[in-house]
């Protein structure tokens, strides 16, 4: 499969050891299958008078056999629990690889809301039901990236 990891520079051979603590999955190397949610995240950089580059990868379909794979289908309650736990510093990223849906800003208030404590678990689940995840894979290992993560070209937007 082809994924997509924006930035404001090109990325051959990426290295976790970069990657920032609390976000969605833990610390890794964050890929998409969409072309276009990469490229509406690399608008940020050029907010910040950066360049807006996608770096394009290779990566192997059926590696879920092979390694600890995590795949979150939807947004429910182990997913809220688990973007909660890596949001707030505990690292409880214990796979390979994860996959799922991104926290973006739309729901970010509502998970915002829900570690607040404004409201429950059960209406923060409920509101999530709605929305149709958007795509993201957290590359955690360094040693998956380094055998399975093939770069193969960058654009610059």
């Amino acid at each position: 499969m082809i994924v997509y990891h924006a930035s404001y520079t090109e990325i051959r051979k990426p290295d976790i050891s970069f990657s920032r603590e609390g976000l969605d999955f833990g610390r890794g190397f964050y890929v998409t299958k969409l072309q276009t949610q990469a490229e509406n995240y690399a608008q940020k950089f050029k907010l910040r008078g950066k360049e807006a580059i996608i770096n394009i990868y290779e990566f192997p379909d059926n590696i879920t056999e092979s390694i600890n794979y995590k795949i979150f289908e939807v947004y429910d309650e182990e997913w809220l629990d688990f973007i909660i736990a890596n949001r707030s510093g505990s690292d409880c990223n214990h796979y390979d690889i994860v996959e799922g849906g991104v926290a973006d800003d739309k729901i970010f208030r509502t998970i915002d809301l829900y570690f607040s404590g404004d409201i429950s678990k059960e209406e923060a689940l409920g509101r999530l039901r709605f929305e149709h995840p958007n795509h993201q894979i957290c590359l955690s290992s360094q040693s998956v990236i380094d055998n399975y993560l093939n770069f193969l070209s960058s654009i610059k937007l």
